[in-house]
């Protein structure tokens, strides 16, 4: 019975999802900034397979090299500075814990993957000059994933890992990662097919069972949303490559990796800090596709035995910065105590 009620909820969640105005569908909405530019961090550049790619590293606060974690952006990255900067204070916190903070910059509808192409429609390769704007129209100009293809796994688990190591000393394993939506299902993700650099791995508010019904689709809208990107030129239908990326497929790779893990979504109900406008209905309708995901890889886990994850469901919040960054918060403690 129960199983038969998370199928209805999933489908539920589904179908908001499929509702909501394109304009909203996102991996990192809505809640004005609140942090910014932060000049405690400083740029990173590091060559790569798509060329020189940013991150801001905000150094631990008692200087050491050993706990590092990366932190990982939503279905908007945009190009200048990571999410998590501009919209929360969550650096700071990590800093003030003893943790060195990485911070890639950009990948927008990436899923931090290594992609089949570079995104394209038709055959038609992208053109013009591209820009950091939204929606469908953006489909056939450039920009990064379109004039090239997309390799953020291979960036942050070679190129990135090793200049951190070499150029700062950091430490390049029991290294954490942790995101929000696209960010949260790719850091489960990289610690799944790179267990010996990462030991602990966090999700808030992702899509764990991309391959349920319906979750392809959702994601081609959104991804079309979130720049114009073609879900086809990161994976091809149910091919290898897609269920490589699904958390519910590889949930025996955590498991067997004994990867700490910290998983969380909130129930989509508003909590007092989100506004009534569209902005909080269209979170709503995300975060109950999150939560039905989730408690889907939940299930999937314990037929597992997997007693290395923790689970956070507040029965307020939506998908939103508001509700990512009280769930940073909680999780600090669990990071702490499995890195370095």
């Amino acid at each position: 019975m129960r199983t038969r009620a998370w199928v209805r909820r999933l489908a539920a969640g589904v179908s908001m999802a499929l509702l909501v105005p394109a304009t909203a569908i996102v991996g990192g909405m809505a809640a004005p900034a609140s942090a910014g530019f932060n000049d405690r961090a400083f740029d990173f550049w590091v060559d790569s397979g798509m060329g020189p790619i940013k991150s801001r590293i905000l150094p631990a606060a008692d200087g050491n090299r050993e706990r590092v974690v990366y932190v990982l952006d939503g279905m908007r990255a945009p190009e200048h500075l990571n999410g998590w900067e501009i919209e929360t204070d969550i650096p700071n916190a990590l800093a003030a814990a003893n943790i060195n903070v990485v911070m890639p910059v950009g990948g927008m509808s990436s899923f931090y993957a290594d992609w089949n192409a570079p995104s394209e429609f038709f055959g038609i390769p992208a053109g013009g000059p591209g820009n950091s704007g939204s929606g469908a129209a953006n489909a056939l100009a450039g920009g990064p994933g379109k004039s090239y293809r997309y390799q953020w796994e291979s960036f942050l688990t070679n190129d990135l890992r090793n200049a951190l190591s070499e150029r700062l000393g950091f430490r390049n394993y029991r290294n954490g990662v942790f995101g929000l939506s696209m960010g949260g299902s790719a850091a489960l993700t990289l610690a799944a097919y790179h267990p010996d650099q990462f030991s602990f791995a966090g999700a808030f508010s992702g899509y764990l069972n991309i391959s349920a019904p319906g979750m392809r689709e959702a994601i081609r809208l959104a991804m079309l949303d979130a720049g114009g990107y073609n879900v086809d030129s990161m994976a091809p239908p149910w091919g290898p490559n897609w269920l490589r990326m699904d958390p519910f497929v590889f949930a025996p790779n955590l498991v067997a990796n004994g990867t700490r893990v910290y998983i969380a979504a909130a129930s989509g109900l508003p909590s007092a800090g989100d506004g009534p406008n569209m902005n909080t209905v269209n979170g709503m309708a995300l975060e109950a596709l999150a939560l039905a995901n989730t408690r889907s890889f939940q299930v999937r886990m314990a037929t597992l035995g997997g007693g290395n994850a923790t689970y956070s469901f507040p029965a307020y919040g939506i998908h939103a910065w508001n509700t990512w960054n009280d769930e940073a918060l909680r999780m600090i403690g669990d990071l702490s105590n499995n890195i370095g």
